[in-house]
Parts: C-alpha cells; sequence; structure tokens
C-alpha cells in the first residue's frame, strides 16, 4: 500500500470508494447516511488543488481509500476518511491518518480534528483506539462549532455525534 497525493483522474474512483465505503451504514438503521451523495468533483479538485486530498494505493496504484483535511483553527481537521470494503481491516485507514499527521507536524499544526457518529464501531471508537478523544461541548473552537452547525443543518445530529482531538 502506497500514500500520495491524489491526481484528477482519480477523482471519480473516490467517489465509487464513498459509495462502497457507506453501503455499510445501512445494516446500522442509516440508510441515509448509505445513500448520500458522495463529494461532488469539484469538491475533491479543491482538496487535491490544496494538497489535503491524499489516497491509499493497492499493488496496482489504483486507489482503495482516501482522506480529505483542513486546517481549521490551527489543527489538520479530517473532514473525511472512506475505506473501500474490500480493503477494510488491512490498517489503510490508520496509515492515512498517520500520513495526514506527519503532514500536520510538518506544517506546525499542533493537533488532528475529526467529527464522527458516536455508535457507529467503525467510528468514533475506532478513532479512540488510535488515540483520538472526544472535545467537551466547551473545548470547540469556532472553526469545529462551524463545521458542527453545518453538519446539523445537513441532519447527521439525527444519529449522535462527537467532536475528537488527538494531539500531535
Amino acid at each position: 500500500m502506497r500514500i500520495r497525493p491524489a491526481t484528477p483522474a482519480e477523482l471519480p474512483a473516490l467517489q465509487d470508494i464513498e459509495r462502497a465505503a457507506g453501503a455499510p451504514f445501512r445494516d446500522l438503521g442509516m440508510p441515509e447516511i448509505a445513500d448520500d451523495e458522495p463529494p461532488a468533483l469539484d469538491v475533491l479538485e479543491h482538496y487535491r488543488r490544496a494538497g489535503r486530498c491524499w489516497v491509499a494505493s493497492d499493488a496496482q496504484d489504483r486507489p482503495v481509500a482516501y482522506l480529505l483535511a483542513e486546517s481549521v483553527d490551527g489543527a489538520l481537521h479530517i473532514e473525511q476518511v472512506s475505506v473501500h470494503p474490500r480493503a477494510a481491516r488491512r490498517g489503510v485507514g490508520r496509515a492515512l491518518l498517520a500520513h495526514a499527521a506527519d503532514r500536520a507536524r510538518e506544517e506546525g499544526l499542533t493537533d488532528l480534528t475529526l467529527t464522527t457518529f458516536t455508535e457507529v464501531p467503525w467510528n468514533a471508537p475506532y478513532y479512540e483506539r488510535l488515540g483520538f478523544r472526544p472535545l467537551p461541548e466547551a473545548d470547540l473552537t469556532p472553526g469545529l462549532r462551524a463545521i458542527r452547525a453545518t453538519e446539523a443543518g445537513l441532519g447527521l445530529d439525527r444519529w449522535p455525534r462527537v467532536c475528537m482531538r488527538k494531539p500531535l
């Protein structure tokens, strides 16, 4: 497995990864998440051009997972991590997060942050095993508050969610 920046030609494949990675949410009674459309190509291109869209590629150098990130209040905020189910449970997500942490350190950022579902086994419980800790509401930065407000506006608060942070 190799972690590298996504290429423009790979962006449609990232949408396919997102759709496949979302399917297991259906089994948890979250069909709206399973059916949610992946980020649009122009959104993916925005992250790619900013140097914040990385892929994990297989032996044939085809993407099997991706991570999107942005700088938010002195931290690298993980906007999305998606792993195709056929590549799941092999450390691919962990490798992408480690790569993001390395890039954040190089930029002088102090933490990784993310928002996620608390009751989805491959969400908050997984991130806790990787060293992320839930952030109390009072500790949310202005940028994280804005992200949470956007998520609430999209209806994601229908299921319990949390902001998490991992110090670097």
